[in-house]
């Protein structure tokens, strides 16, 4: 595991990052500025960017610019990555899919790779019901399709969602994210009968805020209140939740959670759909984050990793519920599209072969140790929390109130960017940094990066109260 650098060792470090960070600040790049001047003639603002950094190569855990600077990617496209930038495994299947055909829509000429895609899903499934897989092309289609599906088999129309979630941003996956800005702004109306209750957020909890041991079960009395005053439970065909938030901060909720939730959606006949989109394919330390409760949803999404960056998602669940829908009632003319489907079969492979759900636990473990010590030495570090190697810190101005850090996560972003790491937040304020690793980063890239981390951690933190105002306004 790696430990925290002496403090001599510490200073030479951090002399030579300050170096490195001059150099890339002074070469100002025709190359970078010449894009960022298309990018803003020819992109709308609405395609919001966290760095002006234009990749020109990848691999592992690693993108070089156009500019020819390298920086590790610790954001890994959101989450997915999780195999890394280039896997040799997943660009021969690419490669060799693509050399055979590239396109037949599955409603035509059904691939093969679509097939043993949909088998190997099921098999890799929570649970020990017989499973189905559709194959869609994002994670918010994944989204709309199980809300189909939900509806199809159960014959009831509301749906029940998460405060602070996010599950995509078409209209109907809109109505079922719980934040407003940046995602919902005045894009409605959105979708009818969606109804949200809070998610158990430990650190923000109003019963025990902050209690690693918290419950955090007020959740279930506005279950139980919303069946009551604005749903009946005979009227819900799901509940959909993500097993660990992602857009919201990679909130961990109690092990009690998803058991207790699972318990009332079967007493009342609702379907549960678990959205797996970030939580999935390793990310958590196994392979679905649903694992480590131990239950089994009647319907799980999946994206982001399945496919190492090739747009794959898919829709799994109880063979039953799946086959509600008549004939033609799901699918799309790119879903399973074959090259997808053979870099996804790539990288089910890759987790057979090479260690990652280990790997990432090993990730995980030692970015938490590094963090807490953090969260001893800089005030600005509120919570530390995480489930295998998705993790987080959540930065706050004043400990007792918890107000949100804002500008300085921002200000941490670009800190770190300078000394060569790509970061990205998340949170409901926009104050939280998580960690995206891929999961083949190095023992020695996991160290480079935290040490970046701390170095702007400590730079942020000298920022004087006044300047940070400023910026924050």
């Amino acid at each position: 595991m790696v430990k925290s650098p002496k403090a001599g060792a510490a200073s030479t470090a951090q002399a030579g990052a300050a170096d490195d960070t001059h150099a890339r600040h002074k070469r100002a790049s025709t190359a970078s500025e010449a894009i960022q001047v298309e990018r803003e003639r020819y992109l709308p603002r609405g395609v919001y960017t966290y760095h002006g950094v234009y990749p020109a190569s990848a691999s592992g855990a690693r993108v070089v610019d156009v500019n020819g600077d390298t920086y590790l990617d610790f954001a890994g496209g959101i989450g997915v990555m999780n195999v890394g930038h280039s896997h040799p495994a997943v660009v021969a299947a690419i490669q060799q899919q693509a050399a055979l055909y590239t396109h037949t829509c599955a409603h035509v000429l059904t691939p093969p790779v679509y097939v043993e895609l949909a088998k190997r899903l099921a098999e890799i499934a929570p649970g020990n019901s017989p499973k189905k897989t559709l194959l869609v092309n994002s994670g918010a289609e994944a989204v709309e399709n199980a809300i189909k599906i939900a509806r199809a088999a159960t014959g009831r129309k509301a749906i029940i969602a998460f405060e602070n979630s996010f599950h995509g941003r078409t209209n109907l996956a809109l109505a079922l994210t719980g934040k407003v800005r940046p995602y919902r702004q005045n894009f409605g109306p959105f979708a009818s009968e969606i109804y949200a209750i809070p998610y158990p957020y430990r650190y923000r909890c109003a019963q025990h805020s902050g209690d690693e041991n918290a419950n955090c079960d007020e959740w279930q009395a506005d279950l139980e209140r919303t069946f009551l005053t604005r749903v009946p439970a005979e009227q819900v065909a799901a509940i959909i939740v993500e097993p660990v938030q992602g857009e919201g901060g990679f909130i961990v909720p109690p092990k009690e959670f998803l058991p207790a939730l699972r318990e009332i959606c079967t007493r009342h006949g609702i379907l549960l759909i678990v959205d797996e989109v970030q939580s999935g394919f390793g990310r958590t330390g196994r392979m679905f984050a649903a694992e480590h409760s131990g239950v089994e949803g009647d319907l799980m999404l999946m994206a982001k990793s399945l496919a190492a960056g090739l747009p794959l998602a898919a829709v799994v669940g109880r063979a039953e519920v799946m086959d509600a829908p008549e004939p033609g009632g799901l699918g799309g003319t790119y879903g399973g599209n074959p090259v997808a489907c053979a870099a996804a079969l790539a990288v089910l492979d890759i987790f057979a072969r090479e260690g990652l759900l280990e790997r990432a636990n090993r990730l995980g473990a030692t970015a938490m140790e590094r963090m807490r010590a953090w969260q001893g030495r800089f005030a600005l570090v509120g919570d530390v929390r995480g489930l295998g190697a998705m993790v987080a810190m959540e930065l706050v101005r004043d400990r007792t109130t918890r107000e949100p850090a804002t500008a300085e996560a921002a200000m941490l972003l670009a800190e770190a960017r300078k000394r060569g790491l790509i970061l990205i937040k998340a949170g409901l304020f926009d104050n939280v940094i998580r960690l995206l690793m891929p999961l083949v980063t190095t023992d020695e890239e996991m160290a480079e990066a935290l040490d970046i981390m701390e170095a702007s951690l400590a730079a942020v933190s000298a920022v004087p109260a006044a300047e940070m105002a400023a910026a924050a306004h």
